[in-house]
């Protein structure tokens, strides 16, 4: 896949699904209303504070580039966007993290106790609703996502020693952590027309995905602040192994891969050693490589989409694949 000319901005891929998009928001208040002044306390702060809605956009647009009619769709949309917020949640706990998109988390503003339980309230209300659809299917469909989700964050903790992370396990862990939910958002857009494009989106949100994750990863290293929403390096901080110090450590020398080993051992590296490190993955060709992987996850994302016919929808479902890969923010 060959980068457009153009950036896409999302805006501009969500418009066929406007209207569709502006009601997940009072959706969404209306599945964690609660009888406990903490828990709209914190849920309020998290909707306020809520992401961009790609998930949902993706199932609405997989909803009519496929051609499927579906009365679910709305609070199909929210439940993803809900087990979405929740797993942010859980993460944000297990790594302690301060900040997301450049706001204060639920695990800093409040209390790493109320952080746990609120990832679990999230879950339990998206079950409720899925539960109260009387329908198995979406039910069947979430209930393996969330499972893959929480074993892959089950093995990236688990990882022994994350300087040996190989590739090969690292894909498994964002396929499990991120691609699964776009997956699942695509598929459920489909699930009412015929199995193959039901097949075709739910191909095109596994490989949109890690595409999306590697992406992000990549930005780790290059962007700020501003960009990504979090500290520059953040990953190497939290002893994390991505996809550009995995490419980069077969070309480091021995007094260099000492420099990594050292900054892992490091319960908080500093930020010199982590300017080091990032340096090194830049100058041993892992940002190169991670780019040419995440392209190479577009194309099948793109790949993917010939099975469905040609549309406006289809149409922005490619410049998410776009978007996915060259965005800044």
């Amino acid at each position: 896949m060959a980068p457009q000319a153009t950036a896409v901005r999302l805006a501009d891929l969500q418009r066929p699904v406007g209207p569709q998009l502006a009601r997940v928001p009072d959706e969404l208040r209306r599945i964690v209303s609660a009888d406990s002044p903490l828990l709209e306390k914190v849920s309020g702060y998290l909707l306020r504070s809520q992401g961009k809605l790609f998930r949902p956009t993706l199932l609405f647009l997989s909803n009519q580039a496929s051609g499927a009619v579906d009365e679910h769709g709305l609070r199909l949309a929210a439940i993803v966007e809900l087990i979405h917020l929740a797993t942010l949640v859980h993460d944000d706990s297990v790594d302690h993290s301060a900040l997301r998109r450049g706001q204060p988390t639920v695990n800093a503003l409040f209390s790493h106790q109320v952080s746990v339980i609120m990832g679990d309230y999230l879950f339990s209300r998206a079950i409720r609703e899925l539960v109260a659809m009387d329908d198995v299917e979406p039910l069947r469909i979430l209930s393996h996502v969330t499972n893959e989700m929480s074993m892959g964050e089950m093995r990236q903790l688990a990882a022994y020693d994350a300087v040996q992370f190989t590739e090969e396990e690292y894909t498994v862990v964002i396929r499990a952590k991120t691609a699964s939910l776009f997956s699942a958002a695509c598929e459920l857009g489909a699930r009412r027309a015929d199995a193959t494009r039901r097949r075709a989106l739910r191909a095109y949100g596994d490989a949109l995905g890690l595409a999306f994750q590697i992406t992000d990863d990549l930005l780790d290293y290059t962007g700020g602040e501003a960009v990504t929403g979090k500290p520059s390096g953040l990953d190497l901080r939290e002893h994390k192994a991505t996809l550009p110090l995995i490419a980069a450590l077969p070309g480091l020398s021995a007094s260099e891969r000492r420099a990594v080993e050292a900054l892992f051992a490091e319960k908080e590296p500093a930020d010199e050693d982590v300017a080091r490190v990032i340096g090194l993955v830049r100058r041993s060709g892992g940002l190169e490589y991670s780019r040419e992987r995440a392209l190479e996850c577009a194309g099948r994302a793109e790949a993917a989409l010939e099975e469905l016919p040609s549309s406006q929808a289809r149409d922005a479902l490619r410049d998410a694949v776009v978007y996915a890969v060259e965005r800044r923010r």
